[in-house]
This record gives structure tokens, C-alpha cells and sequence, in this order.
């Protein structure tokens, strides 16, 4: 690892079950009580985020909203107020703006800071992260959780550490060792099928990984698998991004009803297109997808070229995507479109003048 990027100083804040805790914040008479921010359960709702107490009982973010309903029948389940949401993320992001410039938002609820060169508290960034937090709440009236690290993956992992309201450092003589004890699981991009499948190999933890070559990994893995074998390490290159250009536009829906047929699909697409039309303002795109969830969870996209959307090749689509569910019912669908690089986008807009 070169020097560079040993002397860095990443921290990453991770808000305390956000849009929950905003919603106690201005709603006292929810405090103590399982609460979740998500739609209804009989509606197909979904499980947007949900407090300590909710998930003391087995609730997760991303879970049916019936499914939470029935692990804990005293839920309740309070709709998401997104601007509410936004406004104090923008607070949050002007505390961070103090510190450093270099801010990279993963969501409303946290981002990565490089602090490496700033000169509060005597350029510790452990107590960076204490201030900040503690502005956080003054500011706000909610907690934040902090990872301190010098990369951007461990940052993260320790974030998790000492949740809610705590803070969690990997000193740079400790990267090794950490991740080496870390279990699998833990490492962004590790989801429970990749888990699983590592699992059969014998590895559970990052030092069963260093056991294994890079191209073994891959083998079993895709590209993932070199990266992996860096993480593993405690190794992260990544820098802390400021601007991340768009790579799509996309729009999609849950049914209130599973879908047997594909031409039942077809009107739903047809419904979706103008929503899609309007966030993509002109913009020139390289490439559309189509995507399915069944009544399963299990999802299936279907990519291909395209620079219009055209009903006729998105109906073809839904077709393929169709046959891959093997007779499952459909219960989401899904379009989306490649954004052109910035430059085709430039050269296309300036003719017409849009702006």
C-alpha cells in the first residue's frame, strides 16, 4: 500500500434509523413504541426504515410491510415524508461542510468524509467524528454513528460497530488484523446468496479468504473476486468522490395485484413510460432494461441497445423477462435506460438548446 494512502483519514456517518428517528423527533407520542416509516401493510407495502424497538422483533428495512405486521402486531407503520427528510439531510450536510470538502453522500443518511488534511482538533479525526456527531445532535435533535478508518470500506464496517450513538476507529496498524477476523457477511458487496456460495468453499471470515488466490476467487465469483481478496487485507483504494455522474434513469412499480400474463404487464409499462419520459428531460441514452419481480422476490432485467423507447421492442422484452419466471406470478415492474456519457449528452442538448 503506498503511503498515500496510508495517511488517509476517512470517516464514514451513518444516521440512527433516520426517517424513524426524525419521525419521533416530531411525533413524541411514537417514542417507545415498534414504529416503522414504510407502506401500508395490505397495500404491498414496503419497509423503508424502522426503529430499535421494530427491530427488536425481527423487522428490517426492505421487509414486506405485511410480513413486519406479522412479527410484530403492535408495528406501527407511519408514511415516509420525504421533503421533511431531505430538508434536514441538507442540515446535516452543511455540518460536514465545515470540516472538510471532501464529502461523498452515499444516501440522505450518511456519507463519507476525507478528513485527512483538516485542521480541527489537531487533525485527530476520532475527535472530528465526536464533534461532528455532537453537532449532529445538537443541530438536530438525532444521533449519528461513525466509523473511523483509513479507507473507506473499513470506515463503513466500523460505522456499524458501536450502533445507535457510537463510534467505532481501525487505527492503521489494526487494518490487517481487523479484516482478517472480520466475518464475510460484513463486507459490503457480500450479500447472502455470495455468502452462501463462499460458505461451500469453507470461508467465513477474511482470513479464510487470503487462503485462496484472486483467480480462484474470481473464478467463483466475477470481478468481485479480486476485490474481495483486497478487502480481505483491509485494502481499499477507493478515493472519496465528490461528484458521481448519473449512469441511469429509471422508474418502476408494485402491483396491488400478481400479474399472470405478460400482456398484463405490457399496460403497466405503457403507464410507467411517461414518468420516465419526464426525468429524463432529453437527455440522449445508449441502452434500456426492463425488469421483473416475482411473487417470490426473485428479480429477473433484460437489457438491450436502444436510443428511443420504442413500445414494441419494451413489449419483446417483457416477453423474455416473462419466460425467465418459469409461470411465477409478477408483482413489480421495472424500466429503465443507460444515460449517454456527459459528452454525448452535451453535444446532443446545445443543438436544441435545452438547458
Amino acid at each position: 500500500m503506498s503511503e498515500s494512502l496510508k495517511g488517509r483519514k476517512i470517516i464514514h456517518v451513518d444516521m440512527d434509523c433516520f426517517y424513524a428517528a426524525v419521525e419521533m423527533r416530531d411525533n413524541p407520542e411514537y417514542r417507545g413504541r415498534p414504529l416503522a416509516v414504510g407502506g401500508k401493510a395490505d397495500s404491498r407495502g414496503v419497509i423503508a426504515t424502522c426503529n430499535y424497538e421494530a427491530r427488536a422483533f425481527g423487522v428490517r428495512s426492505a421487509m414486506p410491510s405485511s410480513e413486519a405486521k406479522r412479527r410484530c402486531p403492535e408495528l406501527l407503520l407511519v408514511r415516509g415524508r420525504m421533503e421533511v427528510y431531505k430538508a434536514v439531510s441538507e442540515q446535516i450536510r452543511a455540518i460536514f461542510a465545515r470540516y472538510t470538502d471532501l464529502i461523498e453522500p452515499l444516501s440522505l443518511d450518511e456519507a463519507y468524509l476525507d478528513v485527512t488534511d483538516c485542521p480541527y482538533c489537531q487533525g485527530s479525526a476520532t475527535r472530528i467524528a465526536e464533534r461532528i456527531r455532537a453537532e449532529i445532535l445538537a443541530e438536530t435533535g438525532l444521533t449519528a454513528s461513525a466509523g473511523i478508518a483509513p479507507n473507506k470500506f473499513l470506515a463503513k464496517v466500523a460505522s456499524d460497530e458501536n450502533k445507535p450513538n457510537g463510534q467505532c476507529v481501525i487505527p492503521p496498524d489494526r487494518t490487517a488484523e481487523f479484516a482478517a477476523a472480520l466475518p464475510l457477511r460484513k463486507i459490503p458487496g457480500v450479500g447472502p446468496k455470495t455468502a452462501e456460495r463462499l460458505a461451500e468453499h469453507g470461508l467465513h471470515i477474511g482470513a479464510d479468504v487470503l487462503a485462496k488466490t484472486p483467480e480462484q476467487l474470481a473464478h467463483w465469483l466475477g470481478k468481485f473476486g479480486p476485490v474481495l481478496h483486497q478487502r480481505a487485507q483491509g485494502i481499499d483504494p477507493r478515493p472519496v468522490q465528490t461528484h458521481r455522474e448519473r449512469k441511469s434513469v429509471g422508474v418502476e412499480t408494485t402491483l396491488a395485484r400478481d400479474l399472470t400474463q405478460a400482456p398484463a404487464c405490457y399496460q403497466v409499462l405503457e403507464g410507467l413510460l411517461p414518468e420516465l419520459e419526464r426525468r429524463l428531460r432529453g437527455r440522449p441514452f445508449k441502452g434500456v432494461q426492463v425488469k421483473l419481480k416475482f411473487h417470490d422476490f426473485q428479480q429477473t432485467t433484460l437489457a438491450q441497445q436502444a436510443t428511443v423507447l420504442e413500445l414494441a421492442q419494451l413489449k419483446a422484452m417483457v416477453d423474455g423477462a416473462f419466460e425467465r419466471g418459469e409461470g411465477r406470478r409478477v408483482r413489480l415492474v421495472g424500466v429503465a435506460v443507460t444515460l449517454a456519457p456527459a459528452e454525448a449528452e452535451q453535444a446532443q442538448q446545445l443543438p436544441l438548446g435545452l438547458g
